[in-house]
């Protein structure tokens, strides 16, 4: 059963059953797909810090978002590093896909190393996003994520990945 229809997002209640047998009633959460993306440039990354409202906290992060309806993964990926970052990437490498949270969603995310980067200005950022593009150095990048400064799970995903 429907709870929740959104743009970007359905939530309902459906009975399940277990493969031991039982039936559960769950809520599960329908977002869509989505891609992250961690651009490498020589010996840096850009990431991106980003105030995230459900938190009331900025955070580092890879660019990412939702993939619209028809769009691939990559065409996605492509469309969303220029809006966050600023910048188009001439190669795209797939570093596999996550599920973000599986005990309530289906989200899945698909992965991206991006490399050749050059500055571009066909994008527009959404009006909510409020994105600071930074520049940090790969080691850098490794030790965030191993000491906690990044603790967006995408991106660790990502490091991990791309640089690990």
């Amino acid at each position: 059963m429907e709870i929740y229809r959104g743009r970007r997002l359905i939530v309902e209640k459906q009975v399940i059953r277990l493969p031991d047998g039982r039936t559960k009633e769950k809520i599960v959460v329908k977002p869509g797909d989505a891609v992250a993306m961690l651009p490498v440039e020589e010996g840096d990354c850009l990431l991106i810090r980003q105030y995230r409202f459900a938190i009331d906290e900025y955070l580092y992060e890879a660019p990412a978002g939702t993939m619209e309806p028809g769009e691939t993964p990559l065409e996605t990926a492509m469309r969303e590093l220029i809006e966050e970052t600023g910048h188009a990437g001439g190669t795209f490498i797939p570093r596999g896909t996550i599920y973000t949270t599986p005990g309530f969603t289906t989200e899945r995310l698909h992965l991206f190393e991006v490399r050749d980067l050059s500055p571009s200005d066909n994008g527009q950022k959404d009006e909510d996003e409020i994105i600071e593009v930074v520049r940090i150095p790969k080691g850098e990048v490794m030790a965030m994520a191993a000491d906690g400064r990044i603790c967006d799970a995408k991106t660790i995903c990502l490091v991990y990945r791309c640089l690990g």
